[in-house]
């Protein structure tokens, strides 16, 4: 099983539709961790670690789908590599 990490910034209408509580939810649900914050540029950014195969779902989730009410213009991907374990416990909101 490969363990990946990687970073995100989300950029369209991306706050004020719950946009990271959603993204929350469906990490958790997924068995994710990392985080996901707010940006002050007016994007959604954070990091997202775990098996591959879900990774690759949030990464759609991010890309395509989104919360409800929300528009993404595009999903940048960065600093992707292989881990041996994730850094983080649990998927985490930051304010």
């Amino acid at each position: 099983m490969e363990v990946v990490s990687l970073d995100f910034e989300v950029f369209g209408k991306v706050q004020g539709c719950n946009f990271t509580k959603v993204a929350k939810e469906k990490a958790d649900g997924l068995g994710i961790t990392g985080w996901i914050k707010n940006m002050k540029t007016g994007t959604v950014a954070g990091r997202i670690q775990g098996n591959k195969t879900v990774v690759d779902q949030m990464v759609k989730w991010l890309s395509e789908e989104g919360s409800p009410g929300c528009h993404i213009d595009r999903c940048q991907l960065t600093n992707q590599q292989a881990i041996i374990r994730p850094d983080y416990p649990n998927f985490s909101l930051k304010f």
